[in-house]
């Protein structure tokens, strides 16, 4: 089976580090990145299966990212993580179609669920259950 390649982008390194291992023992190839602009320069971009983004960093935020994703037609399965959770945030990202929305610290079942659902949807698009 072909490993898919998630990738996250967050400007804590502590985060990223952790969420490479975690997504390493469930069997994923994971790039990671401290900044959106790195990963839009990425040559992999159109390879991630999955992003996992924080949504408070310097210069564009995870829901930036995500809105220049989907207005650039990449439709990433999504899931946005924040220290500091809104409700008026959550509610616009997952109307926009973002894949979850986790409040840091992130509970790993929790994540993990969310990465196993939005690799399912990114497989199956027909699929809207």
């Amino acid at each position: 089976m072909k490993k898919v390649l998630v990738s996250v982008v967050d400007d804590d390194r502590f985060f990223r580090e952790s969420m490479c291992r975690l997504m390493r023992s469930l069997g994923h190839t994971v790039d990671i990145f401290s900044s959106a602009a790195d990963f839009l320069a990425s040559p992999r971009l159109a390879e991630t299966a999955c992003l996992i983004t924080d949504i408070h960093m310097p210069a564009m935020t995870g829901l930036e990212l995500f809105r220049r994703l989907t207005d650039t037609g990449h439709t990433i399965p999504t899931i946005l993580v924040t220290a500091f959770p809104n409700d008026d945030d959550r509610a616009r990202a997952l109307n926009n179609g973002a894949a979850c929305y986790l409040r840091k610290p992130v509970d790993e079942e929790r994540l993990t669920q969310c990465v196993r659902e939005a690799l399912k949807s990114a497989g199956s698009h027909e699929d809207d259950s």
